[in-house]
């Protein structure tokens, strides 16, 4: 089977989604490798290094997207893009169909059977193919840094002759994937660390690595769905922002990370928390493409608002696009052994992770989540 990898066409975008080494993986195992000219140069992969490891580089991205039996990608391709693709060729990528009903209609019309890199189910056996988490961490590690770099002290406990510095207090909303990584690079810059979170069971690995968790008391039962939590009721969120409210007039650093699947994020700090924050404190909102945890962030801007200075990066792996790729390229491409060999796909569609990321296929939207929240957003 032909593989080809475009250059990722979204804007502050970086990342690749196959890197040389990986195409050496892929070839070994029978497949045919194209890269689109310049895909990987962002991440400092040269189009040499691909051609070194076995794959053609293509100038024409008509040609790279007509000839291809699967297209592996970072983001999901624009309506147009998808149109590209030949009739019956599979598509894996990042997705998140619910969001994109032209897109997905794009795919139906093409009878594209696409995979969602942010579907596959969160199941030990898919723990190598789980990109959504790979990226997470990473976006977690860079917002600890933008903040600290925004911050106009330092983190540490400093013991000087001219007199002590006091540590950083940095407060972190959502115990997740990047959640944790955050709480773990703040701690090994010396900050103090606390943590909100809706799950309780968190608890335990905040503190495992050195946080305090702010605990809401509450009876209330939160679910979880996929490693996210679902949407909690209006009662629990004014619990969690009156005991937020008492903790952020002291902390230096805010770091957001609260996501719903399938709905907008929920509004954490609101404007009246960032008048009450020290002036020079600042707010990484890692939840801005998807709305925002902060009333006042702003997608892709650094603004000052009430003297607080609110970072808006939409794509913070993107800006780690070295470590960001090479992770990808083993999750896309785990997926991609496990669902086919070179001669074609098992379209086993009863297994649990073929079944999972499989969003449209022959014509037909097949995801379960996806055609309930689409039908949602339409009646």
């Amino acid at each position: 089977m032909k593989i080809s990898i475009p250059k990722e066409t979204k804007l502050f975008e970086n990342r690749v989604a196959i890197t040389p080494d990986v195409v050496k993986t892929l070839s070994k195992a029978g497949f045919s490798c194209f890269v689109e000219k310049n895909a990987g140069v962002n991440a400092n992969f040269l189009d040499e290094s691909y051609t070194q490891a076995g794959a053609t580089v293509v100038t024409d991205p008509v040609q790279l997207y007509s000839q291809a039996d699967v297209v592996l990608k970072v983001n999901a391709p624009t309506p147009t893009e998808a149109r590209l693709l030949k009739d019956g060729a599979v598509l894996i990528s990042f997705l998140y169909a619910y969001t994109v009903p032209e897109l997905v209609q794009a795919l139906r019309e093409k009878n594209i059977s696409a995979f969602s890199m942010d579907a596959v189910p969160r199941i030990s056996r898919a723990q190598k193919m789980d990109a959504l988490s790979s990226q997470a961490n990473l976006g977690g590690y860079k917002a600890v840094l933008l903040g600290a770099n925004s911050l106009g002290k330092i983190f540490p406990l400093m013991m000087t002759a001219a007199g002590t510095i006091t540590p950083a207090k940095v407060l972190i909303f959502g115990a997740g994937v990047a959640g944790l990584q955050a709480i773990a690079t703040a701690r090994r810059l010396g900050a103090v660390v606390e943590v909100t979170d809706v799950r309780p069971e968190t608890k335990e690995q905040v503190e495992s690595l050195g946080g305090r968790f702010l605990e809401v008391k509450s009876d209330e039962g939160v679910k979880t769905e996929g490693g996210y939590a679902k949407e909690v009721s209006a009662e629990y969120l004014q619990k969690q922002q009156e005991l937020i409210k008492s903790r952020i007039v002291d902390a230096d650093l805010v770091i957001t990370t609260a996501l719903v699947i399938g709905k907008k994020a929920p509004v954490l700090v609101t404007e009246e928390m960032v008048k009450s924050m020290k002036p020079g404190s600042v707010i990484v909102d890692m939840a801005v493409e998807s709305g925002g945890n902060c009333a006042l962030s702003e997608i892709n801007e650094t603004v000052v608002k009430h003297h607080v200075t609110i970072i808006g990066e939409s794509n913070l792996p993107a800006l780690l696009p070295v470590n960001a790729s090479e992770l990808y390229a083993r999750n896309i491409s785990t997926l991609l052994l496990h669902l086919a060999t070179k001669d074609g796909f098992k379209w086993d569609l009863d297994e649990e992770i073929t079944k999972g990321s499989l969003i449209t296929h022959q014509g037909q939207l097949v995801h379960g989540f996806t055609q309930t929240i689409l039908a949602k957003a339409t009646a």
